[in-house]
């Protein structure tokens, strides 16, 4: 039902002579096990599927890490056929068999002609807690998220209009009823948000009650997660960061905020938990003085978003309030702009890496400054403010240009697609034209 653009990655893949077995990370419900199973009842003769929660006896299979063994123990345990090129192996909640983790790599050495695919809902953890070593160049990682704005658009049957605002020459000519449209289908999506099952509800009933209810059950399922990678001690430090999280978005992070009778090192394991499970992601200071952005970051500065906007409205009850408020920007004290954009930022980049979100800030007597996002395109780097004001106001944006010169500036916004000087405004439902050629070669 719900088309997404990973599903053309796996397209490549499946064509490559020289692929990898896969991993599929991402958080637990964006619907890793759905895009593959989609993915190989469509492009193979067979799909295979090996749930190893389900029936805990598969693991037996992997008691060797011989790939012709391994095979020849699926198809007496499935019995179904093998056959190369033909026959998707997937591999789902890997993380509950961690040798077969370790098996992929042998697949690769010996059998690089099987499709196979491995996905888990606290893969991880198990990552982590197995210190299980993944050679370089063996395995091919796919992050998954929510879906973006684009991918909603789809689901709601809007893909004439997705690809119409996917060209800037159309941009800067849209009518202002189109723009109306996009930044009311910007809203909607501000409260149901990405996740597909939230987005599926909608999509089949329309009814807003129904897709609040989802994520309230999607948030009860990220809790009952903690007791899966933390001891018991560390619940309520877990739930502590968890319900602290919508308050400080937009905000340098402070331990002393979500509760200031805990030590900091106890609240930053929680924080560390909750970012590994893919709930929670830092937003990192770095210096923007040159790249790549991770060599001027700045450890104890950072600000948090969380995996899905429709849950920060979940767990911060402000559907009224996106619903009232005129400007998008100023929601929530700008919150909910804020992490779309992060959230756009994340899905949109590059698939076959984990994606990486940073700011900039001036901190002084004199004049403080901060700029939401800095991206790395390329060799460039690329100044990044969710505005609501005109580009006279761009305070931050203007002193960050002083100090390091840059080629361009992105203000996101409401406001239609324009260009002046070396500004670019781009309205919020464009963010992901960021990633095309066109910026790329700008």
């Amino acid at each position: 039902m719900i088309g997404r653009k990973i599903y053309k990655s796996l397209l490549e893949w499946k064509n490559d002579d020289s692929r990898r077995p896969i991993l599929m990370r991402g958080a637990r419900q964006t619907g890793k096990t759905f895009i593959i199973e989609l993915f190989g009842r469509n492009e193979f003769k067979n799909l295979i599927t090996i749930n190893f929660e389900r029936n805990p006896n598969y693991k037996e299979i992997f008691t060797t890490l011989m790939p012709g063994e391994i095979i020849e123990q699926i198809m007496l345990f499935t019995k179904q056929d093998v056959i190369p090129g033909k026959t998707l192996i997937f591999l789902d909640e890997i993380q509950e068999c961690p040798k077969a983790i370790t098996a992929l790599r042998y697949f690769y050495e010996e059998r690089h002609d099987i499709h196979i695919i491995g996905a888990g809902s606290l893969l991880e953890f198990a990552l982590r807690r197995e210190n299980i070593k993944m050679p370089v160049g063996r395995i091919q990682y796919l992050y998954m998220y929510p879906l973006t704005f684009s991918e909603f658009l789809d689901a709601l049957g809007e893909d004439k209009l997705r690809k119409h605002i996917s060209s800037p020459e159309n941009l800067m000519k849209l009518t202002d009823a189109l723009h109306e449209k996009l930044n009311g289908l910007v809203r909607k999506y501000f409260l149901i948000g990405g996740m597909p099952a939230v987005v599926k509800e909608y999509v089949e009933s329309g009814n807003i009650i129904k897709c609040q209810k989802i994520q309230s059950l999607i948030i009860e399922t990220y809790s009952a997660d903690f007791a899966k990678y933390a001891s018991e001690s560390k619940h309520p430090n877990l739930s502590k960061i968890f319900n602290a999280v919508p308050k400080m978005i937009g905000q340098k992070f402070v331990y002393a905020r979500v509760d200031n009778t805990v030590k900091s090192r106890e609240l930053k394991g929680a924080v560390e938990l909750l970012e590994t499970a893919g709930v929670i992601t830092k937003v990192k200071r770095t210096s923007g003085a040159g790249l790549p952005l991770e060599s001027g970051v700045k450890d104890n500065f950072f600000k948090l978003i969380f995996l899905d906007v429709g849950i920060l409205h979940s767990i911060s009850g402000i559907y009224g309030e996106t619903a009232r408020e005129s400007d998008l920007t100023a929601i929530f004290k700008g919150a909910v702009a804020e992490q779309f954009t992060g959230q756009e930022l994340l899905s949109s980049d590059n698939p076959y890496r984990k994606a990486s979100l940073y700011y900039w800030a001036r901190e002084s007597k004199s004049s403080n400054a901060e700029l939401d996002y800095l991206l790395q395109l390329s060799d460039k780097i690329l100044p990044v403010e969710v505005k609501s004001g005109s580009i006279g106001r761009m305070k931050s944006m203007n002193l960050y240009f002083e100090e390091y010169s840059p080629e361009n500036g992105i203000k996101i916004s409401q406001s239609p697609f324009k260009i002046t000087d070396k500004i670019i405004s781009l309205p919020l439902y464009s963010i992901d034209l960021l990633f095309s050629d066109y910026f790329r070669n700008k």
